[in-house]
Formats: structure tokens, sequence, C-alpha cells
């Protein structure tokens, strides 16, 4: 009976839906000849370009003996031609690709437009449907069957085949970074365990440490006894028999100067909405107080205190440097502590210690000195910068804005025009694009 009550139930929803979907469409029809505005409103076309968060590629694995796909997405500004400063990137390796690239990558990126953390290169490895997930993430066990254990394979993959062509392709450091979740979070532990590994930062989340009868921790302990010099951040979700609390304890009383181990639960979350905030929470782990407001900065007692303190930062797993947003802040502290008479010895500072950072500073202060009606020095620092900044949309956004301000206008569009034209070049996000005010100077 309660099969043929579930079947009349499902009629009489069909039923239902079919006449709202008409009441609707009548109603929309009505609304079109009353509203003509609103019917072209709906019947524009979009603009012409797509919003992209990266790109799937195929290739031929030997190891595999088969066809391999991978995710890619590149940070803000990576198209950016800048000589003799052409930036390297860290690199985040995410297992499941199909599943967690998007959010991975989402998070990766906005985080990093915050500040939050160092712009990452984001490659997510793509599994072959649900039999390769299982296979490829695990290691052969007579305790879980035959469909598992070909996690030897996946290293072997990465180590050998995808992790080359991602360095040969792309701007990439020796940072390099595991994520996974569930069964690829146990993957991630394997990997990181495994002699050679191409991988010196491991994000774990809600780990299957409950597969062969809890095995990796005792592989753990062996592993730990070695004193292994990186990074490991492991989640938890409101979840029960993972094993993980039991790796956390082992963790917790391993840790030392070579192992850098966090670990967080999120107690209102499921083994599946866990991935999201896990994956936020791991990359603020891997650089810690990346990022310092202005309010902070002006608790320090002189600009060499500061700088000191962010010179600190470049021994975290992906270094540090000024990136606009940072750089920003750091004019504004200059000038918000009346510091910024001292600008000359600043820049040489930034110059000697920081010195992939000196064209994005310099742009950063020449903003200041023009807000505050000092054209002049303004265009003193950016010439000094000059053979590079020919090369930054922003270096010419700001000598326009200087010659503005010098009352020069026809030099003001010259740069605007071809700040704008470099934006268009390297393929600048939309925020960054029209933040050049590109409709400006039109005659």
């Amino acid at each position: 009976m309660r099969t043929v009550s579930s079947l009349l139930n499902a009629v009489i929803g069909l039923f239902t839906v079919v006449a709202l979907l008409s009441y609707s469409a009548k109603v929309n029809a009505d609304d079109t000849h009353k509203n003509p505005v609103s019917h072209s409103l709906a019947s524009q076309t979009p603009v012409s370009q797509s919003l992209s968060y990266g790109q799937v590629f195929e290739h031929q694995s030997q190891i595999f003996a088969a066809k391999r796909r991978y995710m890619v997405a590149l940070p803000e500004r990576y198209h950016m031609q800048i000589p003799g400063t052409q930036r390297h990137y860290s690199v985040l390796y995410v297992i499941d690709g199909d599943f967690q690239f998007r959010h991975v990558s989402a998070a990766a990126h906005t985080l990093a437009r915050m500040g939050k953390i160092p712009p990452l290169i984001v490659v997510g490895i793509a599994m072959q449907g649900q039999k390769d997930y299982l296979y490829a993430n695990t290691w052969e066990s007579e305790k879980e069957g035959s469909e598992f254990g070909g996690s030897d394979k996946l290293q072997a993959y990465l180590s050998q085949e995808l992790i080359p062509l991602i360095d040969s392709e792309y701007r990439t450091t020796d940072a390099k970074a595991l994520s996974g979740y569930s069964l690829g979070g146990l993957f991630t532990l394997y990997s990181m365990i495994q002699e050679s590994t191409p991988f010196n930062a491991f994000l774990a989340f809600s780990p299957s440490a409950w597969y062969d009868g809890n095995n990796i921790e005792q592989q753990l302990q062996r592993f730990l006894k070695t004193k292994p010099k990186t990074e490991l951040f492991m989640t938890l979700a409101n979840e029960k028999g993972m094993g993980v609390a039991e790796l956390d304890k082992l963790f917790s009383a391993h840790t030392d100067q070579n192992l850098r181990y966090g670990y967080q639960v999120f107690a209102d979350e499921t083994h599946y909405s866990t991935a999201m905030p896990s994956i936020v929470a791991g990359l603020e782990f891997l650089a810690p107080n990346y990022y310092v407001d202005l309010d902070p900065m002006l608790e320090f007692a002189d600009y060499q205190a500061l700088l000191a303190h962010f010179k600190r930062k470049q021994s975290q797993w992906a270094g540090f440097r000024f990136d606009w947003l940072q750089a920003y802040h750091l004019a504004k502290y200059l000038f918000r502590s009346k510091q910024h008479t001292k600008v000359d010895q600043v820049l040489a500072a930034i110059k000697q210690d920081f010195p992939e950072s000196y064209l994005e500073v310099v742009i950063a202060f020449s903003k200041g000195f023009v807000a505050t009606k000092d054209p002049q020095k303004s265009l003193q620092i950016l010439k000094q910068v000059s053979a590079q900044g020919e090369h930054h949309p922003n270096w010419h956004q700001q000598m326009s804005k200087t010659y503005e301000a010098l009352d020069n206008s026809r030099l003001a569009k010259q740069h605007h025009q071809q700040a704008v034209k470099l934006a268009k070049q390297y393929q600048y996000e939309s925020w960054g694009y029209w933040e050049l005010a590109p409709d400006a100077f039109t005659d």
C-alpha cells in the first residue's frame, strides 16, 4: 500500500507542477504584453567573455597505461610579464579534482585576493570515476577487498609524471602542498610518509584513517620516529569512527621543530560539508598571520620594526612578498604614522630585503603622494622603477594620475591608454581592469 500511495502522490505532484508551470507561462506572457521593458531585459544577450575558474587537460600516463585528466587554476596576474621579476608560484595539488577543484581553487583565489595567503597555482588531480577513486587512494589490504590497492601507483604518477609536467609548463617553486578529503585525505597521509615524496606540506581533511583496520596509525608511528621536516594540517567533522582523533593524539605527542602540525574540529559540519571550511583553515595554516591590517601595523614603533616583522614571514612555507593589498596598507601606515618623509630610506630597505616587491611598493607609495598633493615626489619614485614599470598596468595608471595632478593631460592620457592595453594583454581580472577606469580620457 505504501508503494501505491507513493505513486499516487508522485502523480498528483506531477500534475500540480504542470499546472503551476502552465499558469506561470500564462502570467509571464501577460506580463510581457503589459511590460515590454521586462521582456527586453530578459532577452538580452550576455557579454561574450565567459567567467572561468580553471582549465581541464588530459595526457597519457605511462604509469597507469591510460589517459589521465588534471585541472589547473592560475593566480591573478600570472600572465603579467615584468622583465627580471617573472614571478614563480607555490603549487597546491588537490586529490579528487572533479569534486574538490572548484571550491578549492575558489578559496585559494579569494584568500589571495584578500591578502590572507600568497597567490597559488592550484592543480586538481582528477579521478577516472568511483572505481578509480577507491583504487588510487588506498593501498592493498586483505581486510578491504580487491577493488582497493593503487596508492603506490598514484604516488608514482604524481612524482614521475604530473608534477614534472606542471613544473615544465608553469612557473613553479619548490613549495608543493598536497590536499585531500576523506579517502583523498588518507592518501595525503600516505604520500607524506613515502620516502622522497615530492610534497613538503600536507592538508588532510576528515581522512579515512579507519581504512585497513586503522593501519595508517602504525605507519605514522614509524614515520614520526624519523623526526620528519614537514607541515601537516588535519581536520575532523562531527563524525565518529574515522580514526582521526587517535591520529591527533599521535601527532600532538611528536611535535618538534621539524614537524609543524595543526588540527581543527568542525563540530557543526558533517563529513560532506567540512570540505569547504577545512580548505580555508588549511590554506591559512600554510600562511599564518600572513596579512597585517593597518591598525596592527600602527602598533609598531617604526618602519624598521614593521619591516623586520614582515621579513620573518619569508620563512613560511610559501615565503612572503608585498602584493598589492599589503603594499597599499604599508603605504597607508607610512603616511598615517608620519614617516612618509623617510620614503627613500624605506624604499631602500624594501629593495634590499624584498626586491621582488619593490615595484609593487613604489606603486602603492605613489598613490599616497598623489593623494597628499605631492605629485612631484610621486613622479620621482615612479621613474626609479620605469624599466620594469613600463610593463605594469598599475605603474602606468599611477603615472597617469601623477601627470594629471601636474596638469599634463597629454602624458596622463598616454599612460592611461597603455595601462588599459596592458591590462587586456595580461588578462586582468574584471575588478582590476575596471579600477583602471578604462573609459576615462575618451574623446
